[in-house]
């Protein structure tokens, strides 16, 4: 006789992933292994079963951009993405990867910067390799985590973090880092074209570290260079000739049509873009999120010769009276921070994570508030808020509401929370964002079927990542399962009340073991450290 099922869910509407419709079968549990059984299973031995009558059960998602890198270090369980059937984090996107980094001291500036997207935890920070840090999670977290290396780590530890150009020896350091870095498990590369000291790399340079990932199987997963050109088409042309030189397949990270003021332009010809890019025959999809709201570090709406040097630099600069004239002279007419306002003055961007005491009050104003409390000037509130408050955020309107629905419908598209989780007030789509999928986008408006949103949440990402054992309900495919009610799966978290978990989730398993049990967190930590194909260890 067979060894028994650890767990039966049965009399549920299986959607397998594949984006083909749903079908009824039972989904059996063996370690960490999920079996699809058909027909009466009432006999077939388990140690518990699950009666998912009205309910589907459907392949764990995947975020295929997330930023809860420390986050989970320090809440493993990570309520709100196991709410909305999250069971895998891809991290170390943005080109803000936290390995690998040869000297501490440099790891701990990086954090100190980067403290606006990912927080500034009291942990222990003694990783240095992707090797290091992915054996920091497994078995360590309720979900599975996997990586990219970022472009910014390796132009650190072979230029520091001047804006100089990479010559021969930094460039054949940065390629070593690399290599090493995808031996180590990383999914490709990484890039924050918006972001020091990364955003100082050219297009060559991105190139040649382009083609290290390529080598080991890896993709070019890019937050491209928003400023670049017309500020429209110009910043994806470059991502795209970057994957046709390097001969690597690209990832175009939270796509969308953006509310910035810098240009007009639709929709349509960004998606033509893609789809002629596929045509010509470069392997180029996308991701995004299916909310209007942004968000990201404070320091953002300051321009890049502030942030020049690392953190240290800068706060030495924002305490310099001479320096903020001239950054007041320069707000005057900014491009730089008119793409991040909607309208004047700064009424859309809403501040967070204000971990000072004095400023704490402050905590979910928006910008524009602050400075009237404060007397009107601009600068002096950004200077003092960003000097005060390193990990402060901000969140403001982003992708454009009217065509948002094109991208994350269009089948080239999977979805991704691009979520900082950090501070009282994020974007909405940290803790809604795969729920409002399922809720909004097939159950109330119709805009996708259950079986292709459910397909750009599991196979697609998996298949794009190279993670080939999961991302569907299949034979021997490892057991990442959720189960939910397709009737009343959304996601209540908005603009005024983000941090509303998601509803509708009742079970989810990751590896075989459940995190959610009947609408309760396990505290379960079954999560592993997934590595790219080029993984040698």
């Amino acid at each position: 006789m067979s060894e028994p099922y650890q767990l039966i869910i049965h009399s549920g509407l299986v959607v397998d992933g594949s984006g083909n419709p749903g079908f009824h079968a039972a989904v059996g549990v063996r370690g960490d292994r999920a079996y699809v059984l058909r027909g009466d299973v009432s006999q077939v031995p388990a140690e518990r079963r699950i009666d998912a009558r009205g309910l589907v059960v459907a392949p764990g998602f995947i975020d295929a951009h997330s930023h809860s890198d420390l986050v989970l270090m320090v809440d493993p369980t990570l309520e709100m993405k196991v709410r909305q059937g999250v069971t895998t984090e891809i991290l170390g996107v943005d080109g803000l990867s936290y390995a690998p980094f040869d000297d501490p001291a440099d790891l701990l500036r990086f954090v100190r910067m980067n403290a606006g997207i990912a927080g500034h935890p009291e942990i222990d920070y003694s990783w240095r390799s992707v090797a290091d840090l992915l054996a920091r999670y497994d078995g360590g977290a309720s979900v599975n985590v996997g990586v990219f290396v970022g472009n910014t780590a390796p132009r650190i530890s072979a230029l520091g973090w001047s804006d100089a150009p990479a010559g021969k020896v930094a460039l054949d350091r940065m390629r070593g880092i690399v290599r090493d870095a995808m031996r180590d498990g990383a999914l490709g590369l990484s890039t924050g074209l918006d972001y020091p000291p990364g955003s100082h790399a050219d297009t060559d340079e991105l190139v040649e570290l382009a083609k290290e990932a390529a080598r080991f199987g890896g993709i070019y997963h890019t937050h491209v260079r928003y400023a670049l050109g017309d500020t429209y088409l110009d910043p994806f042309l470059e991502a795209l000739e970057i994957g046709r030189r390097a001969d690597i397949p690209v990832q175009l990270t939270h796509f969308s049509r953006s509310m910035r003021a810098t240009y007009t332009g639709g929709a349509q010809r960004m998606l033509d873009l893609v789809e002629g890019a596929r045509t010509d025959g470069l392997d180029v999809t996308f991701d995004t999120y299916p909310y209007e709201w942004g968000g990201t570090r404070l320091v953002r709406l300051l321009p890049g010769w502030l942030q020049a040097d690392g953190p240290d630099p800068l706060q030495e600069r924002l305490a310099d009276p001479a320096l903020r004239d001239r950054l007041r002279a320069e707000l005057q007419d900014s491009a730089a921070v008119r793409q991040y306002v909607v309208s004047r003055p700064f009424a859309d961007v809403r501040l967070g994570n204000l971990n000072d005491p004095a400023h704490a009050r402050f905590e979910g104003w928006n910008l524009a508030e602050v400075v009237t409390e404060w007397g009107g000037d601009l600068t002096e509130t950004l200077c003092v808020l960003a000097a005060a408050n390193p990990g402060a955020t901000f969140t403001r309107p982003s992708p454009q509401a009217m065509t948002l629905w094109k991208f994350v419908c269009h089948p080239l598209g999977m979805i991704a929370s691009d979520a900082v989780l950090i501070g009282a007030y994020p974007s909405p789509r940290a803790y809604g964002c795969f729920a409002r999928v399922l809720g909004d986008f097939v159950r109330e408006e119709r805009l996708l079927s259950l079986p292709e949103a459910i397909r750009k949440m599991t196979s697609f990402p998996a298949q794009r990542l190279g993670l080939s054992d999961r991302g569907l309900v299949r034979d021997g495919m490892k057991a990442d399962l959720v189960v939910f009610d397709p009737a009343t799966v959304h996601a209540p978290a908005s603009f005024e009340r983000p941090r509303e978990l998601a509803l509708g989730m009742s079970y989810v398993a990751v590896n075989g073991r459940l995190v959610l049990d009947d609408g309760v967190l396990t505290g379960a930590t079954p999560g592993r450290a997934l590595r790219g194909p080029g993984a040698t260890c």
